[in-house]
């Protein structure tokens, strides 16, 4: 039987041009080859699985190849090259810290960076979650990376740089890396789908991309996920059941009963999410996320912000176009305290469903108000 390989490593780029949601870092360190401005040591860090230990091995076989293309890539002919894609380079050395945290390990480390390289001009030693190192291995790791041999660059990862000491900081060039935009994680998905031969529905990629939270490596696991239980197609409705995420149309529903007052349909309405066995705190959360879209909806200046494929972003348009701007800010606030007070609800099924009747008199009061005001000034 053929070995399965996950997406996230069969899928993991090879050149900078293929690293997805960090152009300006990836243009950075490009330039930096180019120029021959290489400094001793580099720290990326940033949220889990948005491309930092990818990004130091490229960078590290980039350093070393003999014939650097045009674009200052790696050319994965040379010498160099093929022995980093065969994992049998002795120029570059990967440590994870994580379980070799210990003074000695750093002491090991120290001896081994005076070894000039057999083959290009650096040893490139990568240090991922740096961060676990104990604060005696920081002290004993400080001289060699303030003043290492001139064949030896140290790139150091973390998802935590605030645990690193100040001293190791100013010893580093910093590169922050950003969680990848859901446009970014969508595009990427589609790639590797069409090299799979899977097929699948736009809303389910955006789903996908949206429960990744940022980080690319997670969207490519789900991905695995979702193919290994719907096959060839994915579709919308076997994404949200696999992942339990709740039906948007629910949130939608849910609007429509507040404009029109319903505050029967709209109870039903959370009796059958509860029985569908989702929890309230989340539809109240899903809830405020889908009347703030609502709201960054009114404006074409802030329509940038909703995050939506074409098809249900013109669903928020239409649904916008009948929600009074009064209305969405009220219901946020009632939603916000809802969601801030649910945990301390004694009864949180009654405590959701008099902010969800709140809610649904608010249109009725705002069509009030004018009426009050224009009794007032006959008075």
């Amino acid at each position: 039987m053929e070995n399965f390989i996950v997406s996230a490593r069969k899928y993991r780029p090879a050149t900078f041009d293929m690293v997805v949601g960090q152009d300006s870092i990836t243009n950075t360190l490009k330039n930096a080859i180019k120029r021959k401005h290489l400094t001793q040591a580099y720290l990326f860090c940033g949220p889990r699985g948005v491309g930092k230990t990818t990004c130091a091995r490229i960078f590290a076989k980039t350093i070393n190849c003999i014939n650097l293309t045009d674009n200052a890539e790696a050319c994965d002919k040379c010498e160099s090259c093929l022995s980093f894609n065969t994992m049998r380079s002795f120029n570059i050395h990967e440590l994870d810290a994580a379980s070799n945290n210990k003074v000695e390990d750093i002491r090991s480390l120290n001896d081994q960076v005076r070894i000039p390289p057999q083959i290009g001009k650096y040893s490139i030693y990568i240090i991922d979650e740096v961060h676990m190192l104990s604060p005696s291995a920081f002290n004993a790791f400080l001289k060699t990376l303030e003043e290492p041999p001139a064949h030896a660059i140290f790139i150091l990862a973390t998802t935590e740089k605030h645990k690193i000491i100040p001293t190791i900081l100013s010893r580093c060039q910093i590169f922050d890396f950003n969680r990848i935009r859901i446009e970014d994680i969508i595009g990427r998905l589609m790639y590797v789908a069409k090299n799979e031969a899977v097929t699948g529905e736009e809303e389910a990629f955006h789903i996908i991309a949206q429960k990744a939270d940022g980080a690319l490596r997670d969207a490519l696991s789900i991905f695995d996920q979702i193919v290994s239980l719907s096959g060839k197609k994915i579709t919308y409705k076997d994404v949200i059941e696999n992942l339990n995420v709740l039906d948007y149309e629910y949130y939608f529903k849910s609007v429509d009963c507040t404009l029109n007052g319903d505050v029967s349909s709209l109870l039903m309405t959370y009796n059958e999410i509860l029985e569908k066995g989702f929890d309230g705190h989340n539809f109240v959360s899903g809830l405020n996320s889908h009347l703030r879209d609502l709201l960054v909806s009114k404006d074409e200046s802030t329509l940038r912000l909703l995050e939506a494929t074409p098809s249900v972003k013109q669903r928020y348009l239409q649904q916008t176009a009948r929600c009074p701007v009064d209305f969405l800010y009220k219901a946020l606030e009632i939603g916000s305290n809802c969601d801030i007070t649910y945990k301390n609800s004694k009864n949180p099924r009654l405590h959701v469903e008099l902010s969800l009747i709140r809610v649904c008199r608010l249109i009725s009061d705002v069509e009030a108000e004018p009426e009050k005001k224009n009794v007032m000034k006959d008075r």
